[in-house]
């Protein structure tokens, strides 16, 4: 059943990395510990909030999975590196960011605001993928003076949007399942500034998950920016509720990626970059 889960939801799963869409030659040289190079601290709130940046250009603020942290998007850094300044946040309480004192969709969003404000930018893009998707929306529509465009992949604005199987699994990785998953528990403390707070940690993304309204329905009608939802066809969203937040949409776009689930970060990564590049530069001055 552990595999099952750790398959499941990037929302809710550690990957070791995104490597798939690297050759393997291509890694030999580039071995970028992404998560682990060199970032760069932000205190917002009274929190150190660890982030890195990759490349130039317009900058996209690219959001991870729950639980994840910027070494789970490994796989797509390099290649949206070419074409934006790429600024990659741990949310608080993942990877190497200190925790808040709770956890909401509407607390992360209100960091990352914190964090344009304090890099000082002019505007951004915003890319996140399943919390960092429902997170990219909220944020969109909490600054309309700064976010732009946005790519929102394998996002849900109700607790009620995943399929049956999907909310199951989540009740069942809970804090003893945990426990048996060594590996991930490793990492995480080796990399948390404060490894002893993994149980809270998880209760509060446990509390998270719960709440029904992860994006209000009035936030989603008040985005008025171009907004590209992704998923995949087998996702363990509800197909007819990601068709439910592209309706709510003023300037929505949706993609249905065919025969991958939850995992396209990981899986199909390249292609993935491929979709988000085309959206984000379309329009741009070339």
């Amino acid at each position: 059943m552990m595999k099952r889960i750790l398959s499941f939801v990037l929302m809710n799963v550690i990957v070791a990395s995104c490597s798939q869409v690297e050759k393997p030659v291509e890694k030999a040289k580039n071995a970028v510990r992404y998560g682990s190079n060199n970032g760069k601290y932000l205190t917002i709130h009274n929190k150190k909030i660890y982030y890195e940046e990759y490349g130039q250009g317009v900058p996209l603020l690219l959001l991870h999975q729950g639980l994840g942290s910027i070494e789970n998007l490994a796989g797509i850094i390099p290649e949206l590196s070419k074409h934006f300044r790429v600024i990659a946040p741990d949310a608080p309480g993942h990877g190497r960011s200190e925790h808040a004192d709770s956890l909401s969709g509407e607390l992360i969003a209100e960091y990352y605001s914190q964090l344009i404000d304090q890099l000082n930018l002019d505007s951004a893009y915003v890319m996140g993928w399943s919390m960092g998707g429902n997170t990219s929306l909220l944020l969109a529509a909490n600054r309309p003076d700064k976010i732009k465009k946005v790519v929102s992949g394998a996002s849900n604005s109700k607790a009620s949007g995943l399929t049956e199987e999907g909310r199951s699994l989540l009740k069942e990785y809970t804090v003893e399942a945990v426990k048996e998953d060594k590996d991930w528990l490793e990492n995480y403390q080796q990399m948390n500034p404060e490894p002893k707070k993994w149980i809270k940690f998880w209760e509060d993304n446990q509390r998270m998950w719960a709440r029904e309204i992860k994006i209000p329905d009035e936030k989603l009608a008040a985005i008025n920016v171009p907004v590209l939802l992704i998923r995949g066809d087998r996702d363990m969203i509800k197909l007819d509720h990601t068709i439910a937040i592209f309706e709510a949409l003023q300037h929505g776009q949706l993609c249905v990626y065919p025969n991958v689930g939850h995992e396209m970060p990981e899986e199909k990564g390249e292609m993935l970059c491929r979709i988000a590049i085309e959206f984000l530069s379309e329009g741009s001055p070339k």
